[in-house]
């Protein structure tokens, strides 16, 4: 499911820069999934200021946002942080369709959670990387009942 979001934001020869990598959009899938699923609970990006400078069929984006990530064991820093980030594009629009053509995911502060992420305090929905999510249930749902119609 990520993966497929990365792959709509991204033209297919897209250039992704991340901390410790640099390579295409399918390099850099390969590279960050398993770390993501082996060594995360879960990350949450929040989007914040948004920058586009439009230059013809070109543009350059400017996105500032936070990224907190979780995962066990609770106390390990190297799973358990929060960081600041700016995601610097270019941007493209080809064939009438805007994307990103290359991107610099540029780290600009970081803060340890270890041992400071709590518990929720009762159960309740649940956020998963399957399709079990609660938005991927109810997309479904909502698509079984159009197609009925």
């Amino acid at each position: 499911m990520w993966a497929v979001g990365k792959r709509c934001s991204y033209h297919p020869d897209a250039v992704d820069h991340h901390t410790g990598f640099d390579g295409t959009l399918d390099e850099y899938i390969a590279w960050v999934e398993p770390k993501l699923r082996a060594r995360l609970g879960g990350t949450m990006h929040l989007v914040a200021n948004h920058l586009v400078e439009l230059l013809g069929d070109t543009a350059i984006s400017e996105t500032y946002g936070t990224s907190v990530h979780w995962g066990e064991p609770a106390d390990d820093p190297r799973v358990n942080f929060t960081t600041g980030v700016r995601f610097v594009d270019h941007m493209a629009r080809r064939d009438g369709r805007w994307a990103i053509a290359e991107r610099w995911a540029v780290r600009e502060w970081t803060r340890s959670d270890a041992g400071r992420l709590r518990p929720k305090e009762a159960a309740g929905p649940s956020g998963t990387r399957d399709g079990d999510d609660p938005l991927v249930r109810l997309q479904r749902k909502l698509r079984e009942t159009e197609a009925s119609a």
